[in-house]
């Protein structure tokens, strides 16, 4: 049956069950009739195709599966062989010269097709891949991407807080208890959930993760549990769920708290039974899937009201665990900012240095946006930086001003041009007095006013 996969059905394809009698095939190309014929030849000798018409797309693939032979075009032959050099290559080209065959092959292509590509042609490549020696498949693969373990976590930072963190993944690791990630945006879940994935006897299997807040529910219902051909209107070809495409790992599902309730039911019936149902299929496929749920939202507090399914969330909160805001660790701040510097340093090729004022800077912000808001202030100061290090000026102009007043139930009092200039005075004045260690003579030549004009104002805004 000819079918072209969209990348994430590609991925799901052919994950652990037993390859076909003809083994399997990336087919690589544009979606065209030499394509789709080419698909239906292999369909009819028994082989397994997944065709995917980008390259990124086949490298992503290829990095978490061997397959027994790749066909792409010439012009793009190299370029995968390169990244997977475990698998023949047939290399399709579009001119009947001889240059470009032989060039094909030159680059390290185990055999060349002209289109249009025939039957005799296909079995003949086909016979010249089947003498060569098979390697040995190798174990699945945690090669960073969305569906994958990554690299390694380092969880940097080594106040109280954290050490009872990594205290709490040590311990929960080699158990396939169910975790609920607690804290707020930008303090690492997804870190921790991973971590915990590696840690685990699961950690040579796949890690996928979904942010449930980012989809309407019918398309959730389908991406978590996949769906049957004919289930809805678009559903044109059969589809794993996430659920599937972890099996035997580990899913992690982010902000858990924003599932419809009817999803929550669905949600509740797999931690009991271990099973799922693809929406309008009537059989059950049993998974062996390890759940990780985070979520920033109080889901006691949702309980209560009704949002959120009792039961579910005592499955859920087997073990809580509840990851600190930045403002609660000030102690880790150096060792994130040396951490950060030196990875988007690498990225940037640029190296600066954090001297002690700098830092004391960063330490005293209350970081609202947590970790997340430290790195990306890190990386607008190494890019936007123009000197060999970053001085506690520069850093406190990087950080963001105080937002104004949350809106007034008048809405002509949000129009007072004296009061947004009075709010955007006083954060000036806080921000000038922590980069000057409170230095008040420093601090009003920085602002562009008299020393007198800033006492006056330090006691206007009762600013200690």
């Amino acid at each position: 049956m000819l079918r072209f996969l969209d990348v994430s059905e590609a991925l799901a394809t052919s994950r652990s069950h037993a390859p076909p009698r003809g083994g399997r095939i990336l087919l690589l190309g544009p979606d065209d009739e030499h394509r789709r014929q080419l698909h239906v030849m292999l369909d009819h000798r028994g082989y397994d195709v997944a065709a995917l018409c980008e390259v990124d797309a086949a490298m992503r693939w290829l990095t978490e599966r061997d397959c027994r032979a790749i066909i792409a075009p010439a012009a793009i032959a190299a370029a995968v062989q390169q990244h997977q050099p475990r698998s023949p290559v047939i290399a399709v080209v579009a001119s009947r010269d001889l240059a470009p065959s032989l060039a094909a092959l030159d680059a390290g292509a185990a055999d060349v097709m002209r289109e249009p590509v025939d039957e005799t042609q296909l079995a003949l490549a086909l016979r010249r891949i089947e003498s060569l020696p098979r390697e040995a498949p190798r174990p699945v693969s945690a090669a960073p991407s969305s569906a994958s373990a990554g690299p390694p976590v380092q969880l940097v930072g080594e106040s109280p807080a954290m050490a009872v963190v990594r205290d709490t993944i040590a311990r929960v690791a080699a158990h396939r208890t169910t975790v609920l990630i607690l804290g707020e945006s930008g303090t690492g879940k997804e870190l921790v959930a991973r971590a915990i994935h590696q840690a685990s006897p699961r950690r040579e299997r796949r890690f996928v993760a979904i942010n449930c807040a980012a989809l309407p529910a019918p398309l959730l219902e389908s991406e978590l549990f996949g769906h049957r051909r004919g289930a809805f209107t678009d559903a044109i070809r059969d589809k794993a769920g996430l659920f599937e495409e972890a099996d035997g790992g580990t899913l992690f599902l982010d902000e858990v708290g924003e599932l419809p309730l009817a999803l929550q039911s669905k949600l509740l019936r797999v931690l009991q039974e271990s099973e799922i149902r693809r929406v309008g299929d009537n059989t059950s496929i049993s998974i062996d899937v390890r759940l990780i749920a985070a979520t920033l939202r109080d889901l006691s507090a949702d309980v209560a009201e009704g949002r959120f399914r009792e039961d579910l969330y005592y499955r859920l909160a087997v073990v809580p665990l509840v990851v600190p805001p930045l403002r609660e660790r000030r102690r880790d701040v150096a060792g994130l900012a040396s951490h950060f510097l030196a990875r988007h340093g690498e990225r940037h090729r640029r190296a600066l240095l954090l001297p002690p004022d700098a830092l004391t800077v960063l330490e005293r912000h209350p970081w609202p946006g947590n970790v997340r808001e430290l790195e990306n202030v890190l990386e607008r100061a190494l890019v936007l930086c123009d000197r060999p290090e970053l001085d506690a000026a520069f850093i406190a102009s990087m950080l963001p001003l105080r937002p104004l007043p949350a809106a007034s139930s008048d809405p002509a009092a949000d129009l007072s041009i004296k009061k947004a200039t009075r709010a955007l005075e006083e954060d000036l004045i806080r921000r000038a007095l922590v980069v000057t260690h409170g230095n008040r003579t420093v601090a009003s030549r920085l602002l562009e006013i008299s020393h007198r004009a800033l006492l006056y104002k330090i006691k206007e805004y009762g600013i200690r």
